[in-house]
């Protein structure tokens, strides 16, 4: 039995097969156990092996390179279109197939470990950032329903909330201030993980010569640095800046037709995360071009009088994803204009 190409369907414990050889006639259908999978693909020869991007994607696909099968991971909204029937395990297999033998698909590069981890840190941090910006939000909710309003910002609730929970004039309930100084320890405990995990981050930028380069560029600090590195993986796999930077979502989205363009809001695909970066790095770097006179600053100053700042933010966020790519394919040092 000669295969071409698989179309793997990944689960949790249950997977589905589709294989078909090079008349493009289909010669597998099979439906394995996740104990079994690996032992199945080191029997075959090596062929080409599709799949969705998801949970354990990555981690298949580096098992699965070990035997020599060339992977395509895609986005499962390109698979979709080639589904046919109802939405089930056999179809979806089926779907993926078909959907890796696409020459104009775009297919997703295999993340290695180290940048799984990479992204790890950058995960936890997220939600570390979240369930703290939680807590404040919380804390100041609790005091306004006992008629104290604590001004916006974490800085000013850590520093203020001590006092006022030693205030024995305040009127507050014995029992709201036991239960502000758990919240307070807690925020506390957040801040100790956040800046753990900042630091971690500080020394893979550090250790890495993309990143240092990458953070030459206005706007890029250690967290966008790390955190672009280890998604992009091989930047080869873009053509060139634009479809970086529409691979990030920071691109219009074009409703043209007739030889008529019509350009709307970004698109937001990709990642959502790095394109927060961006634009946060961004706006930042907005705010200091006020009194600088260089070529970008001039832009930024006349593309946020035209657009405002929201979209002045953006289209540097653009420009910058696109500077990045520039450095990343070429292997140069960033160059002020």
């Amino acid at each position: 039995m000669s295969i071409m190409r698989i179309g793997l369907d990944l689960a949790k414990n249950v997977f589905e097969i589709y294989g078909i050889d090079t008349l493009e006639k289909p010669v597998l259908k099979k439906t394995i156990k996740r104990t079994e999978l690996l032992t199945f693909f080191c029997q075959l020869e090596p062929c080409e092996v599709g799949m969705e991007s998801c949970g354990g994607a990555h981690y298949w696909a580096r098992e699965l390179e070990k035997f020599g099968h060339k992977i395509k991971m895609m986005a499962p909204q390109f698979v979709a279109p080639y589904r046919k029937g109802s939405k089930n395990d056999q179809n979806d297999a089926q779907a993926i197939c078909e959907a890796a033998g696409r020459p104009n698909m775009r297919f997703i590069p295999v993340k290695n470990e180290q940048q799984q981890a990479v992204l790890a840190l950058h995960r936890v941090r997220s939600l570390l950032v979240g369930e703290r910006t939680a807590q404040v939000n919380q804390i100041r909710g609790l005091l306004l329903e006992f008629g104290v309003a604590m001004p916006q910002g974490r800085d000013k609730v850590r520093a203020q909330l001590p006092w006022l929970l030693e205030d024995a004039e305040n009127g507050l309930p014995l029992l709201l201030r036991e239960l502000l100084f758990s919240q307070y320890q807690r925020l506390c405990e957040l801040d100790k993980q956040i800046l753990e995990s900042d630091r971690k981050i500080d020394t893979i930028a550090k250790q890495d010569e993309k990143a240092l380069r990458l953070m030459k560029l206005e706007g890029i600090g250690p967290i966008t640095a790390t955190a672009m590195i280890a998604s992009v993986g091989d930047i080869r796999e873009f053509q060139n800046g634009r479809q970086f930077a529409a691979w990030l979502g920071l691109v219009p989205r074009q409703w043209s037709s007739g030889g008529k363009n019509r350009l709307g809001r970004i698109t937001k695909r990709g990642d959502v995360y790095l394109r927060t970066l961006l634009v946060h790095g961004a706006r930042a770097v907005i705010r200091f071009a006020e009194n600088k006179e260089d070529r970008k600053s001039l832009w930024i100053k006349d593309v946020k009088a035209r657009r405002g700042f929201n979209k002045a933010a953006v289209a540097l966020a653009a420009k910058h994803a696109r500077i990045v790519w520039s450095m990343l394919i070429n292997n140069t040092e960033y160059r002020v204009a």
